[in-house]
Protein backbone atom coordinates (compact mmCIF):
# COMPACT_ATOMS: atom_id res chain seq x y z
CA UNK A 1 0.00 0.00 0.00
CA UNK A 2 1.24 3.59 -1.07
CA UNK A 3 0.62 6.49 0.69
CA UNK A 4 0.97 8.83 -2.07
CA UNK A 5 -2.05 8.76 -4.83
CA UNK A 6 -1.10 7.80 -8.69
CA UNK A 7 -2.75 9.43 -11.40
CA UNK A 8 -1.10 7.07 -14.14
CA UNK A 9 -4.75 6.14 -14.83
CA UNK A 10 -5.38 9.80 -16.13
CA UNK A 11 -1.51 10.65 -17.15
CA UNK A 12 2.07 9.17 -16.84
CA UNK A 13 3.37 12.79 -16.53
CA UNK A 14 3.13 16.06 -19.16
CA UNK A 15 5.60 14.04 -21.72
CA UNK A 16 2.57 11.26 -21.91
CA UNK A 17 2.27 10.77 -25.38
CA UNK A 18 -1.94 10.66 -24.01
CA UNK A 19 -1.70 13.65 -22.50
CA UNK A 20 -0.21 15.47 -25.29
CA UNK A 21 -2.72 13.94 -27.68
CA UNK A 22 -5.90 15.14 -25.16
CA UNK A 23 -4.42 18.42 -24.91
CA UNK A 24 -3.95 18.76 -28.77
CA UNK A 25 -7.29 17.10 -29.29
CA UNK A 26 -8.86 19.74 -26.76
CA UNK A 27 -7.03 22.65 -28.69
CA UNK A 28 -8.72 21.71 -32.05
CA UNK A 29 -12.34 20.88 -30.58
CA UNK A 30 -12.32 24.24 -29.51
CA UNK A 31 -11.68 25.39 -32.84
CA UNK A 32 -14.69 23.01 -34.28
CA UNK A 33 -16.97 24.56 -31.40
CA UNK A 34 -16.12 27.98 -32.72
CA UNK A 35 -16.83 26.89 -36.49
CA UNK A 36 -20.09 24.98 -35.40
CA UNK A 37 -21.76 27.81 -32.77
CA UNK A 38 -20.78 30.39 -35.61
CA UNK A 39 -22.98 28.28 -37.82
CA UNK A 40 -25.99 27.54 -35.99
CA UNK A 41 -27.92 30.70 -37.33
CA UNK A 42 -28.08 29.05 -40.88
CA UNK A 43 -28.30 25.86 -39.68
CA UNK A 44 -31.74 24.23 -41.13
CA UNK A 45 -31.50 20.88 -39.66
CA UNK A 46 -32.37 21.79 -35.84
CA UNK A 47 -32.65 18.34 -34.87
CA UNK A 48 -29.51 17.00 -35.90
CA UNK A 49 -27.70 19.94 -34.83
CA UNK A 50 -28.70 19.66 -31.21
CA UNK A 51 -27.42 15.92 -31.18
CA UNK A 52 -24.20 17.71 -33.04
CA UNK A 53 -24.23 20.09 -30.14
CA UNK A 54 -24.54 17.19 -26.93
CA UNK A 55 -21.96 15.27 -28.92
CA UNK A 56 -19.97 18.23 -28.80
CA UNK A 57 -20.15 18.92 -25.16
CA UNK A 58 -19.96 15.37 -24.27
CA UNK A 59 -16.39 15.30 -26.10
CA UNK A 60 -15.21 18.80 -24.29
CA UNK A 61 -15.97 17.54 -21.16
CA UNK A 62 -13.84 14.71 -21.33
CA UNK A 63 -11.10 16.19 -22.37
CA UNK A 64 -10.97 19.08 -20.37
CA UNK A 65 -12.32 17.13 -17.05
CA UNK A 66 -9.40 14.58 -17.71
CA UNK A 67 -6.23 17.44 -18.30
CA UNK A 68 -7.51 20.19 -15.75
CA UNK A 69 -7.97 17.26 -12.86
CA UNK A 70 -4.92 15.52 -13.56
CA UNK A 71 -2.98 19.15 -13.70
CA UNK A 72 -4.79 20.41 -10.07
CA UNK A 73 -4.76 16.71 -8.41
CA UNK A 74 -0.63 17.52 -9.10
CA UNK A 75 -1.26 20.57 -7.73
CA UNK A 76 -2.53 20.33 -5.00
CA UNK A 77 0.15 18.29 -3.69
CA UNK A 78 2.97 20.19 -4.79
CA UNK A 79 2.04 24.19 -5.18
CA UNK A 80 5.72 25.37 -6.09
CA UNK A 81 5.82 22.75 -8.98
CA UNK A 82 6.34 25.89 -11.75
CA UNK A 83 6.12 23.59 -14.34
CA UNK A 84 2.45 22.30 -13.57
CA UNK A 85 1.38 26.00 -12.42
CA UNK A 86 2.27 27.13 -16.08
CA UNK A 87 0.63 23.91 -17.33
CA UNK A 88 -2.70 24.97 -15.69
CA UNK A 89 -2.15 28.53 -16.95
CA UNK A 90 -1.91 27.32 -20.54
CA UNK A 91 -4.73 24.98 -19.81
CA UNK A 92 -6.82 27.76 -18.60
CA UNK A 93 -6.38 30.06 -21.47
CA UNK A 94 -7.10 27.46 -23.94
CA UNK A 95 -10.94 27.09 -21.51
CA UNK A 96 -11.13 30.48 -21.81
CA UNK A 97 -11.95 30.27 -25.65
CA UNK A 98 -15.48 27.91 -25.16
CA UNK A 99 -17.11 30.41 -23.63
CA UNK A 100 -18.09 32.29 -26.48
CA UNK A 101 -19.69 29.19 -28.35
CA UNK A 102 -20.92 27.74 -25.66
CA UNK A 103 -22.88 30.74 -25.33
CA UNK A 104 -24.26 30.69 -28.41
CA UNK A 105 -24.75 26.67 -28.52
CA UNK A 106 -27.16 27.16 -24.71
CA UNK A 107 -28.62 30.33 -26.57
CA UNK A 108 -29.43 27.99 -29.01
CA UNK A 109 -30.72 25.14 -27.55
CA UNK A 110 -32.99 27.80 -25.25
CA UNK A 111 -34.57 28.85 -28.38
CA UNK A 112 -35.95 25.84 -29.40
CA UNK A 113 -39.49 26.09 -28.89
CA UNK A 114 -40.67 22.57 -29.60
CA UNK A 115 -37.36 20.39 -28.20
CA UNK A 116 -39.37 18.05 -26.70
CA UNK A 117 -40.29 15.94 -29.42
CA UNK A 118 -36.70 15.50 -30.07
CA UNK A 119 -36.24 14.31 -26.52
CA UNK A 120 -38.81 11.89 -26.67
CA UNK A 121 -37.31 10.62 -30.44
CA UNK A 122 -33.92 10.64 -29.10
CA UNK A 123 -33.23 8.30 -25.86
CA UNK A 124 -29.99 10.31 -25.40
CA UNK A 125 -31.48 14.06 -25.74
CA UNK A 126 -34.15 12.09 -22.86
CA UNK A 127 -31.64 11.00 -20.48
CA UNK A 128 -30.42 14.68 -20.75
CA UNK A 129 -34.13 16.49 -20.05
CA UNK A 130 -32.34 17.83 -16.85
CA UNK A 131 -29.35 19.01 -18.45
CA UNK A 132 -31.13 20.35 -21.34
CA UNK A 133 -33.96 22.18 -18.87
CA UNK A 134 -30.50 23.57 -17.11
CA UNK A 135 -29.54 25.14 -20.12
CA UNK A 136 -33.06 26.96 -20.92
CA UNK A 137 -33.71 28.13 -17.50
CA UNK A 138 -29.42 29.48 -17.20
CA UNK A 139 -30.04 31.08 -20.86
CA UNK A 140 -31.92 33.94 -19.22
CA UNK A 141 -28.72 34.65 -17.48
CA UNK A 142 -26.26 34.89 -20.41
CA UNK A 143 -24.82 37.79 -21.69
CA UNK A 144 -24.24 38.31 -25.29
CA UNK A 145 -21.48 36.15 -26.50
CA UNK A 146 -18.66 38.75 -27.08
CA UNK A 147 -19.32 39.52 -23.44
CA UNK A 148 -19.00 36.00 -22.59
CA UNK A 149 -16.25 35.32 -23.70
CA UNK A 150 -14.72 38.58 -22.45
CA UNK A 151 -15.21 37.60 -19.12
CA UNK A 152 -13.89 34.22 -19.41
CA UNK A 153 -10.67 35.60 -20.80
CA UNK A 154 -9.84 38.30 -17.90
CA UNK A 155 -11.11 36.08 -15.26
CA UNK A 156 -7.37 34.10 -15.64
CA UNK A 157 -5.80 37.35 -14.41
CA UNK A 158 -9.44 38.08 -12.39
CA UNK A 159 -10.72 35.87 -10.12
CA UNK A 160 -8.88 32.90 -10.40
CA UNK A 161 -5.81 34.25 -10.43
CA UNK A 162 -6.91 35.84 -6.96
CA UNK A 163 -8.05 32.39 -5.46
CA UNK A 164 -4.80 30.88 -6.61
CA UNK A 165 -2.89 33.27 -4.66
CA UNK A 166 -4.82 32.26 -1.03
CA UNK A 167 -4.05 28.79 -1.88
CA UNK A 168 -0.44 29.42 -3.15
CA UNK A 169 0.24 31.74 -0.02
CA UNK A 170 -1.18 29.46 2.60
CA UNK A 171 0.41 26.17 1.62
CA UNK A 172 3.63 27.84 1.47
CA UNK A 173 3.17 29.87 4.99
CA UNK A 174 5.89 28.46 7.63
CA UNK A 175 4.73 29.08 11.12
CA UNK A 176 7.13 29.54 13.70
CA UNK A 177 6.60 26.98 16.39
CA UNK A 178 8.64 26.77 19.75
CA UNK A 179 11.66 27.39 17.98
CA UNK A 180 10.78 25.20 14.63
CA UNK A 181 9.50 26.21 11.08
CA UNK A 182 6.49 24.04 10.47
CA UNK A 183 3.60 24.22 7.75
CA UNK A 184 0.22 25.42 7.89
CA UNK A 185 -1.08 22.12 7.98
CA UNK A 186 1.08 20.88 10.66
CA UNK A 187 0.47 23.52 13.91
CA UNK A 188 -3.86 23.68 12.66
CA UNK A 189 -3.23 19.67 13.40
CA UNK A 190 -1.89 20.53 16.61
CA UNK A 191 -5.33 21.72 17.74
CA UNK A 192 -6.16 17.87 18.11
CA UNK A 193 -3.32 17.68 20.71
CA UNK A 194 -4.23 16.01 24.00
CA UNK A 195 -1.37 18.47 25.57
CA UNK A 196 -3.22 22.18 26.96
CA UNK A 197 0.35 24.04 26.27
CA UNK A 198 0.39 22.97 22.81
CA UNK A 199 -2.71 23.81 21.38
CA UNK A 200 -3.03 27.30 22.86
CA UNK A 201 0.71 27.51 21.73
CA UNK A 202 -0.08 26.29 18.46
CA UNK A 203 -2.91 28.29 18.08
CA UNK A 204 -0.76 31.98 18.59
CA UNK A 205 1.81 30.33 16.43
CA UNK A 206 -0.58 30.12 13.89
CA UNK A 207 -2.15 33.39 14.53
CA UNK A 208 0.91 34.77 14.23
CA UNK A 209 2.43 33.08 11.09
CA UNK A 210 -0.99 34.94 9.25
CA UNK A 211 -0.10 38.09 10.26
CA UNK A 212 2.27 37.65 7.01
CA UNK A 213 -0.26 36.85 4.61
CA UNK A 214 -3.60 38.96 5.75
CA UNK A 215 -2.86 41.94 3.52
CA UNK A 216 -2.58 39.98 0.81
CA UNK A 217 -4.74 37.67 0.62
CA UNK A 218 -7.53 40.38 1.92
CA UNK A 219 -7.17 41.34 -1.53
CA UNK A 220 -7.65 38.09 -2.95
CA UNK A 221 -11.11 38.04 -1.37
CA UNK A 222 -12.41 41.70 -1.51
CA UNK A 223 -11.68 41.18 -6.23
CA UNK A 224 -13.17 37.48 -5.86
CA UNK A 225 -16.49 38.99 -4.10
CA UNK A 226 -16.27 41.94 -6.21
CA UNK A 227 -16.21 40.08 -9.61
CA UNK A 228 -18.87 38.27 -8.40
CA UNK A 229 -20.97 40.53 -7.46
CA UNK A 230 -20.71 42.28 -10.54
CA UNK A 231 -21.01 39.25 -12.53
CA UNK A 232 -24.16 38.72 -10.40
CA UNK A 233 -25.88 41.95 -11.49
CA UNK A 234 -25.05 41.78 -15.50
CA UNK A 235 -26.53 38.38 -15.01
CA UNK A 236 -29.39 39.48 -13.37
CA UNK A 237 -29.14 37.19 -10.63
CA UNK A 238 -30.68 39.09 -7.31
CA UNK A 239 -27.63 37.95 -5.35
CA UNK A 240 -24.62 36.05 -5.23
CA UNK A 241 -26.61 33.81 -2.80
CA UNK A 242 -29.69 33.44 -5.29
CA UNK A 243 -27.11 31.94 -7.87
CA UNK A 244 -25.47 29.72 -5.25
CA UNK A 245 -28.88 28.52 -4.56
CA UNK A 246 -30.14 28.64 -8.58
CA UNK A 247 -26.57 26.55 -9.24
CA UNK A 248 -27.32 24.19 -6.46
CA UNK A 249 -30.91 23.28 -7.87
CA UNK A 250 -32.27 23.68 -4.12
CA UNK A 251 -34.95 26.35 -3.08
CA UNK A 252 -34.77 29.00 -0.79
CA UNK A 253 -38.06 27.62 0.87
CA UNK A 254 -35.60 24.88 1.62
CA UNK A 255 -32.80 27.38 2.99
CA UNK A 256 -34.88 29.30 4.92
CA UNK A 257 -36.67 25.72 6.68
CA UNK A 258 -32.75 24.78 7.69
CA UNK A 259 -31.58 27.97 8.40
CA UNK A 260 -34.91 28.30 10.89
CA UNK A 261 -34.52 24.96 12.29
CA UNK A 262 -30.68 25.66 13.17
CA UNK A 263 -31.06 29.16 15.28
CA UNK A 264 -33.83 27.13 17.09
CA UNK A 265 -31.14 24.41 17.91
CA UNK A 266 -28.30 26.81 18.56
CA UNK A 267 -28.58 26.92 21.94
CA UNK A 268 -28.37 23.35 22.42
CA UNK A 269 -24.78 23.70 21.12
CA UNK A 270 -23.88 26.54 23.42
CA UNK A 271 -24.48 24.59 26.19
CA UNK A 272 -22.34 21.91 25.38
CA UNK A 273 -19.33 24.19 24.63
CA UNK A 274 -20.22 25.53 27.96
CA UNK A 275 -19.43 22.42 29.55
CA UNK A 276 -17.32 21.24 27.91
CA UNK A 277 -15.30 25.09 29.06
CA UNK A 278 -16.46 23.51 32.46
CA UNK A 279 -14.21 20.81 31.98
CA UNK A 280 -11.12 22.08 30.79
CA UNK A 281 -11.27 24.71 33.72
CA UNK A 282 -12.60 27.90 31.80
CA UNK A 283 -14.44 29.75 33.24
CA UNK A 284 -16.34 32.33 30.57
CA UNK A 285 -16.82 30.11 27.55
CA UNK A 286 -14.55 28.04 25.54
CA UNK A 287 -11.28 29.23 24.54
CA UNK A 288 -10.63 28.55 19.90
CA UNK A 289 -7.50 26.76 21.28
CA UNK A 290 -9.70 24.41 22.52
CA UNK A 291 -12.93 23.68 20.26
CA UNK A 292 -10.90 20.47 19.55
CA UNK A 293 -9.43 19.33 23.10
CA UNK A 294 -10.12 15.42 22.79
CA UNK A 295 -12.30 14.98 26.51
CA UNK A 296 -11.94 11.40 28.45
CA UNK A 297 -9.43 8.79 27.40
CA UNK A 298 -9.79 7.67 23.95
CA UNK A 299 -6.25 8.41 22.40
CA UNK A 300 -6.05 5.91 19.78
CA UNK A 301 -3.98 6.26 17.07
CA UNK A 302 -4.22 4.45 13.61
CA UNK A 303 -1.61 3.42 10.82
CA UNK A 304 -3.10 3.95 7.69
CA UNK A 305 -3.17 0.13 7.56
CA UNK A 306 -5.05 0.16 10.90
CA UNK A 307 -7.46 2.61 9.26
CA UNK A 308 -8.09 0.87 6.30
CA UNK A 309 -9.03 -1.95 8.48
CA UNK A 310 -11.12 0.12 11.00
CA UNK A 311 -13.48 1.06 8.07
CA UNK A 312 -13.66 -1.76 6.35
CA UNK A 313 -14.76 -3.76 9.33
CA UNK A 314 -17.42 -1.11 10.08
CA UNK A 315 -18.80 -0.35 6.50
CA UNK A 316 -19.11 -3.73 5.81
CA UNK A 317 -22.03 -4.38 7.80
CA UNK A 318 -23.73 -1.32 5.95
CA UNK A 319 -23.34 -2.27 2.22
CA UNK A 320 -20.62 -4.44 0.90
CA UNK A 321 -20.13 -1.88 -2.28
CA UNK A 322 -19.07 0.40 0.26
CA UNK A 323 -16.36 -2.12 2.08
CA UNK A 324 -15.27 -3.44 -1.39
CA UNK A 325 -14.60 0.62 -2.71
CA UNK A 326 -12.79 1.69 0.35
CA UNK A 327 -10.45 -1.53 -0.16
CA UNK A 328 -9.75 -0.48 -3.37
CA UNK A 329 -9.04 3.02 -2.68
CA UNK A 330 -6.51 2.15 -0.42
CA UNK A 331 -4.72 -0.64 -2.00
CA UNK A 332 -5.29 0.80 -5.69
CA UNK A 333 -3.03 4.45 -4.48
CA UNK A 334 -5.99 6.46 -4.65
CA UNK A 335 -5.19 8.45 -2.01
CA UNK A 336 -2.10 10.67 -0.67
CA UNK A 337 -2.13 10.68 3.22
CA UNK A 338 0.67 12.73 4.72
CA UNK A 339 1.03 16.35 4.90
CA UNK A 340 3.91 17.96 3.01
CA UNK A 341 5.44 21.08 2.13
CA UNK A 342 3.52 22.95 -1.14
CA UNK A 343 0.58 20.12 -0.32
CA UNK A 344 -2.28 22.06 0.40
CA UNK A 345 -4.12 21.93 3.53
CA UNK A 346 -7.22 20.02 4.52
CA UNK A 347 -8.75 16.90 2.51
CA UNK A 348 -10.82 16.50 -0.38
CA UNK A 349 -12.14 14.30 -2.90
CA UNK A 350 -11.96 14.41 -6.56
CA UNK A 351 -14.61 12.08 -8.36
CA UNK A 352 -13.54 10.93 -11.77
CA UNK A 353 -16.44 9.41 -13.46
CA UNK A 354 -14.59 9.17 -16.77
CA UNK A 355 -12.03 6.73 -15.29
CA UNK A 356 -14.86 5.47 -12.50
CA UNK A 357 -12.33 5.91 -9.92
CA UNK A 358 -11.66 8.81 -7.37
CA UNK A 359 -9.05 11.01 -5.44
CA UNK A 360 -8.50 11.43 -2.31
CA UNK A 361 -6.26 14.16 -0.42
CA UNK A 362 -5.84 14.09 3.52
CA UNK A 363 -3.25 15.36 5.83
CA UNK A 364 -3.23 12.43 8.13
CA UNK A 365 -1.62 11.74 11.60
CA UNK A 366 -3.16 9.03 12.80
CA UNK A 367 -5.88 10.16 15.26
CA UNK A 368 -9.37 9.55 14.99
CA UNK A 369 -10.58 12.65 13.37
CA UNK A 370 -8.49 11.44 10.64
CA UNK A 371 -10.06 8.31 10.36
CA UNK A 372 -13.17 9.68 10.60
CA UNK A 373 -11.55 12.53 7.72
CA UNK A 374 -11.16 9.53 5.43
CA UNK A 375 -14.89 8.36 6.40
CA UNK A 376 -15.97 11.31 4.95
CA UNK A 377 -13.91 11.84 1.50
CA UNK A 378 -14.68 7.48 1.06
CA UNK A 379 -18.06 8.82 1.24
CA UNK A 380 -18.11 11.44 -1.47
CA UNK A 381 -15.98 8.22 -3.58
CA UNK A 382 -19.51 6.12 -2.67
CA UNK A 383 -21.39 8.84 -4.02
CA UNK A 384 -19.05 9.31 -7.01
CA UNK A 385 -19.44 5.55 -7.63
CA UNK A 386 -23.53 5.78 -7.92
CA UNK A 387 -22.92 8.52 -10.44
CA UNK A 388 -20.32 7.08 -12.73
CA UNK A 389 -22.63 5.24 -14.87
CA UNK A 390 -24.95 8.45 -16.06
CA UNK A 391 -23.91 10.16 -19.22
CA UNK A 392 -20.97 12.51 -19.54
CA UNK A 393 -22.61 15.37 -19.02
CA UNK A 394 -25.41 13.81 -15.79
CA UNK A 395 -22.39 13.16 -13.80
CA UNK A 396 -22.20 16.81 -11.66
CA UNK A 397 -23.88 17.34 -8.80
CA UNK A 398 -24.84 20.80 -6.49
CA UNK A 399 -23.26 21.44 -3.69
CA UNK A 400 -25.90 20.86 -0.82
CA UNK A 401 -25.90 17.26 -1.90
CA UNK A 402 -22.33 16.62 -2.58
CA UNK A 403 -21.60 16.62 1.07
CA UNK A 404 -24.78 14.09 1.77
CA UNK A 405 -22.97 10.35 1.40
CA UNK A 406 -19.23 12.30 2.80
CA UNK A 407 -21.87 13.19 5.91
CA UNK A 408 -23.60 10.19 6.26
CA UNK A 409 -20.67 7.85 6.51
CA UNK A 410 -19.69 9.93 9.26
CA UNK A 411 -22.96 9.47 11.04
CA UNK A 412 -22.72 5.46 10.54
CA UNK A 413 -18.82 5.05 11.60
CA UNK A 414 -18.97 7.37 14.68
CA UNK A 415 -22.43 5.26 15.77
CA UNK A 416 -20.84 1.58 15.22
CA UNK A 417 -17.50 2.96 16.95
CA UNK A 418 -20.02 4.62 19.98
CA UNK A 419 -21.85 1.14 20.13
CA UNK A 420 -18.56 -0.63 21.07
CA UNK A 421 -17.48 1.60 23.60
CA UNK A 422 -18.71 2.32 26.99
CA UNK A 423 -17.51 4.87 29.92
CA UNK A 424 -15.02 7.44 29.64
CA UNK A 425 -13.93 5.95 26.81
CA UNK A 426 -18.16 6.28 25.34
CA UNK A 427 -17.90 9.76 26.41
CA UNK A 428 -14.84 10.99 24.15
CA UNK A 429 -16.11 9.12 21.32
CA UNK A 430 -19.87 11.26 21.66
CA UNK A 431 -17.49 14.23 22.21
CA UNK A 432 -15.28 13.71 19.25
CA UNK A 433 -18.64 13.46 17.45
CA UNK A 434 -19.84 16.25 19.06
CA UNK A 435 -16.67 18.92 18.01
CA UNK A 436 -17.89 18.03 14.35
CA UNK A 437 -21.61 18.62 14.39
CA UNK A 438 -20.71 21.50 16.40
CA UNK A 439 -18.72 23.02 13.54
CA UNK A 440 -21.49 21.74 11.09
CA UNK A 441 -24.10 23.96 13.11
CA UNK A 442 -21.73 27.18 14.87
CA UNK A 443 -19.05 27.45 11.87
CA UNK A 444 -20.88 26.78 9.35
CA UNK A 445 -23.17 29.45 9.98
CA UNK A 446 -20.85 31.60 11.22
CA UNK A 447 -19.14 31.76 7.54
CA UNK A 448 -22.79 31.89 5.90
CA UNK A 449 -23.15 34.95 8.47
CA UNK A 450 -19.35 36.08 7.00
CA UNK A 451 -20.13 35.71 3.52
CA UNK A 452 -23.52 37.09 3.73
CA UNK A 453 -21.70 40.07 5.22
CA UNK A 454 -18.52 40.28 3.12
CA UNK A 455 -20.77 40.70 0.05
CA UNK A 456 -22.82 43.47 0.57
CA UNK A 457 -20.27 45.56 2.35
CA UNK A 458 -17.94 44.71 -0.44
CA UNK A 459 -20.52 46.55 -3.19
CA UNK A 460 -19.42 49.83 -1.04
CA UNK A 461 -15.81 50.03 -0.82
CA UNK A 462 -12.61 48.32 -0.07
CA UNK A 463 -12.77 45.97 2.92
CA UNK A 464 -9.15 45.98 4.98
CA UNK A 465 -7.79 42.58 6.90
CA UNK A 466 -8.92 43.95 9.96
CA UNK A 467 -12.29 44.90 9.32
CA UNK A 468 -12.31 41.44 8.01
CA UNK A 469 -11.13 40.73 10.47
CA UNK A 470 -14.11 42.53 12.65
CA UNK A 471 -16.53 40.70 10.45
CA UNK A 472 -15.42 37.40 11.48
CA UNK A 473 -15.68 37.91 15.10
CA UNK A 474 -19.20 39.24 14.93
CA UNK A 475 -20.63 36.26 13.02
CA UNK A 476 -18.37 34.23 15.69
CA UNK A 477 -20.08 35.49 18.18
CA UNK A 478 -23.36 35.47 16.64
CA UNK A 479 -23.25 31.87 15.77
CA UNK A 480 -21.18 30.50 18.99
CA UNK A 481 -22.85 32.52 21.41
CA UNK A 482 -21.94 32.74 25.04
CA UNK A 483 -20.05 28.82 24.22
CA UNK A 484 -17.33 30.05 23.24
CA UNK A 485 -14.97 33.14 25.16
CA UNK A 486 -15.19 36.62 23.11
CA UNK A 487 -12.06 37.22 24.07
CA UNK A 488 -10.10 34.21 22.23
CA UNK A 489 -12.28 33.39 19.00
CA UNK A 490 -10.29 33.07 15.07
CA UNK A 491 -10.17 36.48 13.78
CA UNK A 492 -8.50 34.61 10.61
CA UNK A 493 -10.89 32.02 9.41
CA UNK A 494 -11.74 34.13 6.34
CA UNK A 495 -7.72 33.58 5.31
CA UNK A 496 -7.42 29.77 5.44
CA UNK A 497 -10.36 28.92 4.34
CA UNK A 498 -10.18 27.94 0.48
CA UNK A 499 -14.27 27.93 -0.13
CA UNK A 500 -14.07 31.84 0.27
CA UNK A 501 -12.19 32.46 -2.93
CA UNK A 502 -14.23 30.68 -5.84
CA UNK A 503 -15.14 32.97 -8.33
CA UNK A 504 -17.64 30.43 -9.73
CA UNK A 505 -18.83 29.01 -6.39
CA UNK A 506 -20.26 31.61 -3.71
CA UNK A 507 -21.95 29.89 -0.32
CA UNK A 508 -20.10 26.80 -0.37
CA UNK A 509 -21.31 26.77 3.45
CA UNK A 510 -24.75 25.98 3.73
CA UNK A 511 -23.94 23.06 1.95
CA UNK A 512 -22.17 21.75 4.31
CA UNK A 513 -24.93 22.34 6.97
CA UNK A 514 -27.35 20.65 4.64
CA UNK A 515 -25.13 18.03 4.20
CA UNK A 516 -24.98 17.14 7.42
CA UNK A 517 -28.28 17.17 8.76
CA UNK A 518 -29.93 15.92 5.71
CA UNK A 519 -27.31 13.15 6.41
CA UNK A 520 -28.35 12.86 9.87
CA UNK A 521 -32.24 12.49 8.57
CA UNK A 522 -31.51 10.16 6.02
CA UNK A 523 -29.34 7.97 8.84
CA UNK A 524 -32.21 8.46 10.66
CA UNK A 525 -34.69 6.77 8.80
CA UNK A 526 -31.95 4.11 8.08
CA UNK A 527 -32.14 3.16 11.62
CA UNK A 528 -35.88 3.03 11.27
CA UNK A 529 -35.80 0.71 8.08
CA UNK A 530 -33.01 -0.99 7.95
CA UNK A 531 -32.20 -2.78 4.78
CA UNK A 532 -35.27 -1.93 2.94
CA UNK A 533 -33.31 1.71 3.56
CA UNK A 534 -30.34 1.17 1.14
CA UNK A 535 -32.06 0.86 -2.72
CA UNK A 536 -33.54 4.48 -1.32
CA UNK A 537 -30.35 5.55 -0.83
CA UNK A 538 -28.51 4.46 -3.87
CA UNK A 539 -31.52 5.60 -5.83
CA UNK A 540 -31.08 9.05 -4.05
CA UNK A 541 -27.22 9.39 -4.63
CA UNK A 542 -27.77 8.05 -8.34
CA UNK A 543 -30.06 11.08 -8.55
CA UNK A 544 -28.48 13.80 -7.42
CA UNK A 545 -26.96 14.86 -11.13
CA UNK A 546 -30.05 14.76 -12.44
CA UNK A 547 -32.80 16.24 -10.36
CA UNK A 548 -33.15 18.67 -7.82
CA UNK A 549 -32.35 18.51 -4.57
CA UNK A 550 -36.13 18.58 -3.18
CA UNK A 551 -36.46 15.75 -6.21
CA UNK A 552 -33.60 13.78 -4.75
CA UNK A 553 -35.28 13.84 -1.00
CA UNK A 554 -38.78 12.32 -2.23
CA UNK A 555 -36.67 8.96 -3.08
CA UNK A 556 -36.55 8.84 0.76
CA UNK A 557 -40.19 10.07 0.95
CA UNK A 558 -38.58 13.61 2.93
CA UNK A 559 -40.06 16.88 2.26
CA UNK A 560 -37.26 19.39 2.83
CA UNK A 561 -39.33 22.48 2.67
CA UNK A 562 -40.79 21.66 6.46
CA UNK A 563 -38.56 22.40 9.15
CA UNK A 564 -39.81 19.68 10.66
CA UNK A 565 -37.37 17.78 9.17
CA UNK A 566 -34.38 19.21 10.03
CA UNK A 567 -35.54 19.43 13.58
CA UNK A 568 -35.72 15.42 13.52
CA UNK A 569 -32.23 15.76 12.69
CA UNK A 570 -31.48 18.25 15.15
CA UNK A 571 -33.47 16.31 18.09
CA UNK A 572 -30.93 13.45 17.48
CA UNK A 573 -28.09 15.58 17.95
CA UNK A 574 -29.56 16.91 21.00
CA UNK A 575 -29.72 13.61 22.75
CA UNK A 576 -26.16 12.98 22.20
CA UNK A 577 -25.45 16.48 23.89
CA UNK A 578 -27.62 15.40 26.86
CA UNK A 579 -25.66 12.15 26.72
CA UNK A 580 -22.40 14.00 26.96
CA UNK A 581 -23.34 15.81 29.55
CA UNK A 582 -24.24 12.69 31.29
CA UNK A 583 -21.22 10.98 31.50
CA UNK A 584 -18.88 13.88 31.82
Amino acid sequence: MYNEWSLDILYKGLDDKKYKDDFDKLVRLIDELNSFSAGLADGEDEENFLIQAIDYMEEFKFLSDSLRNYLTLRESVNTTDNEIVNEINKLDKHLSGVSKPFSAINKWIAGIGNIGKYMEKHPKLKAYSFFINNIKRDAKHLLSDDVEDVISKLNLSAGRAWCNMQNYLTSILEVEYRGKIITLPEVRNLAYSEDPTVRKDAYYAELKAYEKIKDAISYSLNNVKSQVNTICELRGYDSPLDQALEFSHMKRETLDAMLEAMVEYLPVFHRYLKHKAKLLGHKNGLPWYDLFAPIGESSTKFTVEEAKDYLIKHFRGFSDDMADMIKQAFEEEWIDFFPRKGKVGGAFCSNLPFVKQSRILTNFSGNLNDVLTLAHELGHAYHGMHIQDHLPLNVEYGMPVAETASTFNEALIMEAIIKEASGVEKMALIESQLQDITQIMCDIYSRFLFESEVFDRSRKGFLFADELGEIMLNAQKTAYGDGLDHEVLHPYMWVVKPHYYSEELSFYNFPYAFGGLFARGLYEKYKNEGNDFLPKYKALLNATTVSTVEECAKEADINLEDPEFWRTSLKSYEKLVDEFIKLS
